[in-house]
């Protein structure tokens, strides 16, 4: 009778760093397949970089947390940065492929929920639908006048940034009859709206401006006191990309000092916005960077970032590798 040969040990997960805390139930998923560590739950990244870390071979991380590029380069395995969400710019990209490392991202899945936001959030600063709602809480109505509002087919709205946001956003604005132009970097020949001369041109023209770009070095504060001014105190700011487009101070200065009418935001400079930044603005808007968040494309983005990780650790080419530059 011959002795049974031992099966071998399974094989070692492959270890996968998640960098945001707001990941922890994406973390709890990959733990199916992966070895998983919490960078929330490491008090000395650099003790950790030099032992455990040695072993990382992936971080998964939201697009927009910035990913140290100390270590990036403190880990000797890494081979990708996989971002659940369209965005990545909390991710030097240039910087991690210059070390062998590949960049993805979640791309083109929930821009048309985003769009459904930007839209909610333009009829309901251009109608006021806050403040409505409050006159009717607080027993006002009846007692005053609720001071009316311009006629949406009447306002001209720019869109910063015609990118695969910016053009659904455009398509659903064409049913509201306004008159529609665009501003960004790169001309789009193709495009069916009228393109502004510059950002600033672009500003003084519109009643509204809707910011849909995809944030990046280059546009940093880009929407300063200058746009502002030349949007005017009847105007509407509307901005569904990153809060790091727009100068926040200025924007809130502005605000308060009504030489801008209005504004809807989903995105902040800081995430989550510290509340009495905001206290006593009633032109204002806020919500809290939901506009992609919908179960349909949440499924959709987990599924992406997983055929993301499947594709590196078989040695296949990544789904949605971020553009290079």
């Amino acid at each position: 009778m011959t002795r049974a040969r031992p099966s071998p040990p399974p094989a070692a997960k492959p270890v996968v760093l998640v960098a945001d805390r707001a990941l922890a139930r994406t973390a709890e998923r990959l733990e199916a397949w992966y070895e998983t560590h919490r960078l929330w739950e490491i008090p000395d990244t650099v003790a950790y970089a030099a032992g455990p870390g040695q072993t990382v071979r992936a971080i998964v991380a939201l697009g927009g947390t910035p990913i140290d590029r100390k270590l990036v380069e403190a880990l000797p395995n890494l081979g990708l940065i996989a971002c659940l969400a369209s965005g990545y710019e909390g991710v030097d990209a240039a910087h991690a492929r210059a070390r062998g490392v590949e960049v993805t991202h979640s791309a083109s899945i929930n821009h048309e929920d985003v769009a459904d936001h930007a839209i909610a959030l333009f009829l309901a600063a251009a109608r006021r639908v806050s403040a409505g709602e409050r006159w009717v809480r607080e027993g006002r109505w009846g007692k005053e006048p609720l001071p009316a509002v311009r006629s949406v087919r009447s306002l001209k709205v720019g869109v910063f940034g015609l990118g695969v946001i910016g053009r659904s956003v455009a398509r659903r604005l064409e049913a509201f009859g306004v008159e529609i132009a665009w501003w960004g970097r790169r001309p789009q020949p193709q495009a069916p709206y009228p393109r502004a001369e510059s950002l600033l041109a672009l500003a003084a023209w519109a009643d509204v401006l809707m910011i849909t770009a995809r944030a990046d070095a280059s546009n940093v504060g880009l929407v300063g006191s200058d746009v502002l001014g030349a949007l005017g105190p009847q105007s509407l700011l509307v901005n569904v990309a990153r809060g790091s487009i727009v100068d926040e101070d200025a924007l809130i200065a502005a605000l308060r000092e009504g030489r801008i009418g209005g504004a809807a935001l989903d995105v902040f400079q800081t995430e989550p916005t510290p509340p009495q930044r905001w206290a006593g603005l009633d032109n204002v808007v806020l919500t809290p960077h939901s506009a992609g968040h919908t179960l349909t494309a949440g499924e959709e983005m987990t599924g992406l970032l997983l055929e993301n990780l499947r594709r590196f650790f078989a040695g296949e080419p990544p789904a949605t590798p971020v553009p290079r530059a």
